[in-house]
């Protein structure tokens, strides 16, 4: 059974990957600074390059776009992976042993080991199968492409190849780059009889299907022969690398635009996937051989985002009987997205591919715009099974149809839908409102039946707890800066603070909100003994939510320092201006306490005053070498 990390795990796999090694694989990174690197933002379209990253903090942050972090949000942002696949994913590149909380298991090392294995074959196989699409016996896989409006160049763009008709062909190419007949059985590439393993795909069309982060994990195989007694479409069985309920064909092509755009558009084929991308629908996957579902959900919502700020989820179906159904399957699962979901419905039954082909990239892309909302579509598909030209049916559709109106989310947009409902079935307005609301009622009935309590969504006693605001420092102003300033020599070059810089820097007080938040935050992870690698992340577990990706910001920055040297007097001079900052606000403090109070001037409160004034100003003093 699968448990939670342990905190002790985390930290050392973070501590031990290196965060420039890992951007290195997506961003093209120039030094900005010492100990610093920049490059164009991998998360937002920019031309010149805010993206920064102090590896030795292990720390990135975008001035353009805000985004920030260490290596592990590095990673899950750009792979769209879990917390805890990005931390198995980690340590298994680094040959780590995680352990789990609670008696809980993860990915055994030799786990990892027969999976890349796995994943190894499977990129053999794919460069065999592309390979085999430029042969003679391929003439009608090529013929094919060609007669969908494919050329050469899509071919390439989308991986696609061809599995020879013989029995062994890619059994042997395998077994010639020193893959074992038992690794090979696990792979799902094979069948097996009374004389051993042969070929599963033979003499069909083949597209590479790959996982979030670009490995292919299985085929989808089209067949091409008249003598191929198989199913029109085989795809790879279940195997420890394919889920068909948690793969989508054409995610790692289409992720980055998703993210992007907050929008995903799915199809139902290979060719259809293929058909929207050259259309500039770039947002487009596909099912495998299954119904989109619970687990797909769950990637499109990490991929879109899916916290209620927006974004679209849109279906396209066959115009005929069975893609009605799959539409209306996919309104059952409407409820598990936050985004608006859309259907688009070819009135000929013509999909994308076939609406490509006869009418041009036009026609998908209009066929995309002229979305319908998901709920709209079961609306008029449920009022179709009834006789609208009766009392009797007109009242029946509306005890089916007002409960799909309950279900609309935006309350701004409900109230629209039930009156277009009233139009639909010729009915008042008020007796379709009431229908809706007691559908909603009902909805709700076994969430409140105790009456007794608070539900969660409530603030208590009527009172929301907000969360504190920090607007962005001024740093116009002098003393505002110089405590950024500090704050960047403090987080990104500790270890130059002696024991009474920092004893003076625990003291300090800082007069910008957000400033003194991150403050707090860095004496506290100081408290903790947080290590070097660890540090950043520390600070921003510490801190506000709201003021993490500033700590990011003030990691990165770069710090006005050609070479060590100049480095090192940077940070000295930063500190000890924020310790005179401090002895300045002490000194005002102590002036204004003389003048307030009536004191006698040999008295000794009036003469411990005038000592500590003394006191700091030779602290100043010393400060400046004067």
């Amino acid at each position: 059974m699968a448990g939670l990390i342990r905190r002790e795990d985390i930290d050392e796999v973070r501590n031990r990957i290196d965060l420039k090694e890992i951007v290195d694989s997506y961003v093209t990174l120039k030094s900005a600074g010492v100990g610093s690197y920049k490059g164009l933002c991998p998360f937002h379209d920019e031309r010149s390059p805010s993206f920064h990253i102090r590896p030795q903090l292990g720390t990135f942050h975008c001035f353009g776009c805000g985004e920030s972090g260490d290596v592990i949000a590095f990673i899950q942002k750009m792979d769209h992976s879990s917390f805890s696949e990005t931390v198995e994913t980690l340590a298994a590149r680094i040959g780590y042993e995680l352990r789990y909380e609670d008696g809980g298991t993860g990915p055994r090392k030799e786990e990892y080991g027969k999976r890349q294995r796995l994943v190894d074959a499977h990129k053999v196989a794919e460069e065999y199968f592309r390979t085999q699409l430029g042969s003679q016996e391929a003439e009608i896989a090529r013929g094919f492409l060609n007669d969908r409006g494919f050329d050469p160049e899509a071919a390439t763009r989308f991986s696609v190849g061809y599995a020879p008709k013989g029995w062994d062909g890619l059994l042997k190419h395998l077994r010639s780059k020193g893959f074992v007949d038992e690794e090979l059985k696990l792979t799902g590439m094979f069948s097996e009889g009374n004389r051993g393993i042969y070929d599963r795909f033979r003499g069909r069309l083949v597209w590479p299907i790959r996982d979030l982060a670009g490995a292919t994990i299985g085929f989808g195989a089209r067949k091409l022969h008249e003598d191929d007694q198989g199913p029109k479409y085989l795809n790879t069985p279940e195997t420890q690398l394919y889920k068909k309920s948690q793969v989508l064909y054409g995610i790692d092509l289409a992720k980055k635009q998703i993210s992007k755009n907050r929008q995903i558009v799915v199809v139902e084929g290979y060719t259809d996937v293929m058909a929207c991308h050259l259309a500039g629908i770039t947002t487009a996957v596909a099912t495998c051989g299954t119904a989109f579902g619970t687990d797909h959900i769950k990637i499109a919502r990490r991929l879109l985002q899916d916290d209620g700020s927006g974004g679209e989820v849109i279906f396209t179906f066959d115009g005929d009987e069975a893609g009605q159904k799959a539409a209306l399957r996919a309104f059952e699962e409407d409820q598990r997205f936050i985004a608006q979901t859309y259907v688009c419905v070819e009135p000929t039954g013509a999909d994308p591919c076939d609406l490509r082909l006869s009418r041009g990239d036009e026609a998908v892309r209009e066929l995309i715009e002229l979305k319908r909302p998901l709920f709209e579509f079961a609306i008029r598909a449920e009022l179709k099974k009834f006789n609208l030209n009766t009392v009797e049916g007109r009242v029946q559709a509306l005890r089916k149809t007002a409960p799909i109106v309950g279900q609309i989310r935006d309350s701004a947009i409900r109230p629209g839908y039930a009156r277009e409902l009233a139009g639909w079935l010729g009915m008042d307005n008020d007796d379709v409102n009431r229908a809706v609301g007691g559908a909603i009622r009902r909805a709700r009935l076994p969430r409140s039946s105790h009456t007794d309590t608070v539900p969660v969504t409530q603030p208590v006693d009527g009172v929301p707890a907000p969360a504190p605001a920090f607007e962005r420092p001024d740093h116009r102003d002098p003393v505002v800066r110089l405590e950024r300033q500090a704050l960047e020599v403090v987080i990104q070059q500790p270890q130059r603070l002696g024991s009474e810089q920092w004893q003076a820097f625990y003291e300090a007080r800082f007069m910008a909100p957000a400033h003194a938040a991150v403050h707090s935050g860095i004496v506290a992870a100081s408290a903790a003994g947080a290590s070097a690698t660890a540090w950043v992340e520390v600070i921003r577990d510490e801190v506000p939510e709201q003021l993490r990706s500033l700590v990011s910001e003030i990691a990165v920055t770069a710090i006005p320092a050609s070479d060590e040297n100049s480095l090192a007097r940077y940070c000295t001079d930063i500190i000890n201006g924020l310790i005179e900052l401090q002895i300045t606000h002490r000194k005002a403090e102590l002036i204004g306490r003389l003048q307030r109070a009536e004191m006698e001037p040999e008295g000794e409160e009036y003469s411990q005053i005038n000592r500590e004034l003394m006191e700091l100003e030779m602290r100043r003093r010393i400060l400046r070498g004067n």
